[in-house]
């Protein structure tokens, strides 16, 4: 793809000691114009308006689907078409250069509707909008010993992958960024759990609800429906909860326009990931600023570039693997390697290890009950010359790594899991909708001579903490039982986030807000 023609403008900025700084600078509709001539860019540019149905109802994904788009394709000639474009400023770059006061020429436009002219942005509606204000607000209605203990709760989340763990609580939450902010999100249930009233967690299942709901990449006239039912449910309880702590009673420009508009945008507009500045945002960080940070600063156009095709390159080729069948499993971090029959006298001599936690303990403990229970139900008789191998991690071939390690950036972390189980085993076990979960204590590698390798984890299983009340929060509330199995890695479904049910002994929860 050809882009050579595109041409730079050059102005001076800076005069200093008799030398002259110059930005060059590509003119934007010179820019357009330039990249719009080129055939293989143009066919990616040209959208028309479509009539989108999902499941036999009237939807609204892409821009293009939305009313607005209909409206105004009407409105131009047949042979034209309407080109999206995303204009860009970094303005936290723009503030460091200094800013001066000119005329707000909003005030000379008759009837400017703000509500037509823009649209709700969710990530400052929301992330660092209105989820702000609702953690101040819950600041305000704590006493301090709970602020303390919520700030407690908030340092013990156990990890997941992805997942920002903030070890010292809430330090400044007006330091937070919009992802920080959607971390808390995933969390904020569990840690409010007790600390006040019912509703006090209602509220934040509620925004959790909403929210996720907001992040839909399609939504039919049904969803809609049921979204601004979300919507209200949240904004009712929000008021009753929060308004004496309001000094304005409520009244923010992003809760009415939330409330009040973002139904009717999305109708006009499409999905709300279309004109969210999250997306923005996060492609000018991924394509720009990390690639800038990665150059040498010397000839950095051509460096961003070859950044970027080789992120490409990594993606499309993780993406390719991910399809071929089998994936080996990928052992990272070998913690012990003893043969079978040396099992006894290495895990005496482990007890002694100071650096051991009590999960690791566990396993120990459980090691060799639990591998005769797996030889006899595979009729393995002999395991002469049988060796073991314990790591502290391994790559599942959905990417997702497992881990059963003392020290993980000076933490120790044993992954969750769901596993799937068979028709035959429902019978047996509760579980929800077929899954059952369980904690890993060892990842391990058997090796049997003139067989292929046992590629297991020793689990310690959870089950529901009572069959009267199986979920809060719609979330499974566990208890973990002391049943150990060896289980193949191969039959784990995905690596879950389990959340103690705080100032509880021995309840869990399944976390069901992770997005």
């Amino acid at each position: 793809m050809n882009i050579s023609q595109l041409s730079y403008s050059k102005h001076c900025i800076l005069v200093h000691n008799n030398r002259k700084y110059f930005i060059n600078y590509r003119p934007i509709k010179n820019c357009i114009e330039i990249l719009l001539s080129n055939s293989e860019i143009l066919q990616h540019f040209i959208f028309k308006y479509e009539n989108k149905k999902h499941q036999g109802e009237k939807s609204y994904a892409e821009q293009n689907s939305g009313n607005w788009w209909k409206y105004a394709e009407a409105s131009i000639p047949s042979s034209a078409c309407i080109l999206s474009l995303i204009l860009y400023s970094d303005a936290t770059t723009t503030d460091t250069l200094g800013k001066k006061p000119v005329e707000n020429y909003f005030w000379n436009i008759p009837n400017l509707n703000i509500y037509a002219a823009t649209v709700p942005d969710r990530m400052h509606h929301l992330d660092l909008g209105l989820y702000h204000y609702q953690i101040e607000f819950t600041k305000g209605i704590l006493g301090r010993s709970s602020i303390d203990k919520m700030n407690e709760r908030i340092g013990a989340i156990p990890r997941y992958p992805g997942l920002k763990i903030f070890s010292k609580g809430l330090q400044s939450i007006a330091r937070l960024t919009a992802s920080e902010h959607r971390d808390l999100m995933k969390v904020m249930v569990f840690v409010v759990d007790g600390l006040l009233s019912d509703d006090l967690s209602e509220v934040y299942v509620k925004w959790n609800e909403m929210y996720i709901l907001s992040r839909l990449e399609i939504f039919k006239e049904s969803d809609l429906e049921k979204f601004q039912k979300a919507i209200n449910e949240w904004a009712d309880l929000f008021v009753i909860l929060f308004r004496k702590k309001s000094d304005s009673k409520m009244k923010f420009p992003k809760f009415h326009s939330w409330i009040f508009h973002i139904v009717d945008t999305i109708r006009e507009y499409g999905a709300i990931n279309g004109y969210t500045t999250e997306t923005y945002e996060s492609l000018h960080k991924s394509y720009v600023k990390t690639p800038y940070r990665l150059s040498n600063k010397k000839g950095i156009e051509e460096q961003i570039m070859k950044t970027i095709r080789r992120k490409a390159i990594i993606k499309r080729r993780v993406t390719e693997e991910l399809h071929k069948t089998p994936t080996a499993l990928i052992y990272t971090s070998k913690l012990f390697e003893f043969k079978l029959l040396e099992a006894s006298i290495f895990f005496e001599q482990q007890k002694k290890n100071p650096d051991l936690t009590e999960n690791m303990i566990k396993g120990f403990a459980k090691f060799l009950e639990c591998l005769d229970l797996f030889f006899d139900m595979l009729d393995i008789i002999s395991a002469e010359d049988c060796r073991i191998k314990i790591f502290g991690s391994v790559t599942l071939k959905n990417i997702n790594i497992l881990r059963a390690t003392n020290k993980f950036q000076n933490r120790p972390w044993f992954s969750n899991i769901a596993i799937a189980m068979d028709d035959a085993e429902l019978f047996e076990y509760q579980s929800d909708n077929g899954t059952c979960y369980a904690q890993t204590l060892l990842i391990t590698e058997v090796i049997l001579p003139n067989k292929s390798p046992f590629h297991l984890a020793l689990v310690q299983w959870y089950d529901f903490k009572s069959k009267k009340t199986l979920f809060v929060y719609d979330c499974p509330l566990l208890k973990l039982v002391e049943i150990y199995n060896f289980i193949e890695i191969e039959a784990i479904e995905e690596i879950v986030h389990i959340v103690p049910h705080f100032d509880t002994k021995d309840e869990y929860f399944v976390n069901k807000f992770i997005f």
